[in-house]
This record gives structure tokens, C-alpha cells and sequence, in this order.
């Protein structure tokens, strides 16, 4: 049985493109939760040096593994629906650069109150 080395490295290169969005978003948050790769390890039991990997998608991690590691760091992966992600972005950099996340969607008029 031979191994197709094109295939492995097409499928690491198309796993890391996939990937690296997610990756990012995580990093940046343990960053901001001032968490090193081995407190955030120890927090959901996996080693520093499979966190780097998982950093540098050198693996392919189980989503539950993300899910955890998202969680420890107070986020939550989601699926969002495509035509609501431009929203959901616009609310992130609104969020990142101070502004209330819990802000009213409304404003009362005379007529209203």
C-alpha cells in the first residue's frame, strides 16, 4: 500500500485554510484572556504542546476540543447563517473597540412612550 504524499500535503495545506479562521479567532482570545498555551491547556486538560499544534493547525482537532477550549476562554463557536454574518461581524468590531454590546435595537418616540 503506498502513500500518496501529493495527497497528505494538499489535504494539510486545505485543512490549515479551512481552519485557520477559527484557530485565529481562538488565539486571539487567549491572548486577551491573558493565558498562556499551558494555563489554557490545563484549564481543559490538554498538553501546551498539543494546543500549539492545534495553534499552528498542525492537526485536525475534534470539534469538540474546540468547542472546550472556546468555552474556557468565554466564546462559543456557532453557525451562523451566511446572510447574517456580515451582521454578526459588524457587531464584533463594535464590541472590540468598546462600543455597549447590550445597546438598544430601538428608540422610543413621543408616540411610543
Amino acid at each position: 500500500m503506498s502513500i500518496d504524499l501529493w495527497k497528505i500535503l494538499k489535504y494539510m495545506h486545505l485543512l490549515a485554510d479551512q481552519i485557520h479562521p477559527i484557530v485565529a479567532a481562538l488565539v486571539s482570545a487567549r491572548q486577551r484572556a491573558g493565558l498562556s498555551q499551558r494555563a489554557l491547556g490545563a484549564k481543559v486538560g490538554i498538553s501546551q504542546s498539543h494546543l500549539s499544534k492545534i495553534e499552528r493547525a498542525a492537526v485536525d482537532p475534534q470539534v469538540s476540543s474546540l468547542v472546550e477550549i472556546a468555552r474556557a476562554l468565554g466564546v462559543e463557536l456557532m453557525l451562523v447563517p451566511k446572510q447574517l454574518v456580515p451582521a454578526v461581524q459588524a457587531l464584533e468590531r463594535e464590541a472590540q473597540a468598546g462600543g455597549s454590546p447590550q445597546r438598544r435595537a430601538y428608540r422610543l418616540d413621543d408616540s411610543d412612550a
